[in-house]
């Protein structure tokens, strides 16, 4: 079950992240606006999703455990868009 919420939440944040990074860079954005754009736009804002979820459907709904699981999956998989990111910076900047 959780594996099942997990992968899409994980292909969601690569592929996004991964776009915004290649868009920037096509666009003429320097390293240090690509990065963090691509970690901005590639957040969920799960902690908002949790509150509603708990307020809405209660501790014990699935809704709650979804977002729980957004947050665990998120803040990892964030962590390792940024050591792509930090790894990548001599690539990026070479245009």
């Amino acid at each position: 079950m959780i594996a099942l919420l997990a992968m899409p939440i994980i292909i969601q944040v690569y592929f996004n992240a991964g776009l915004d990074y290649l868009l920037n860079r096509q666009c003429g954005s320097a390293h240090s606006v690509a990065g963090p754009s691509a970690l901005i736009g590639t957040s969920n804002f799960f902690e908002l999703a949790v509150a509603a979820a708990i307020s809405l459907f209660g501790f014990g709904s699935g809704a709650a455990l979804a977002t729980v699981v957004g947050i665990l999956v998120e803040v990892p998989v964030l962590l390792s868009v940024v050591a792509i990111v930090m790894r990548s910076k001599r690539w990026y900047e070479y245009v």
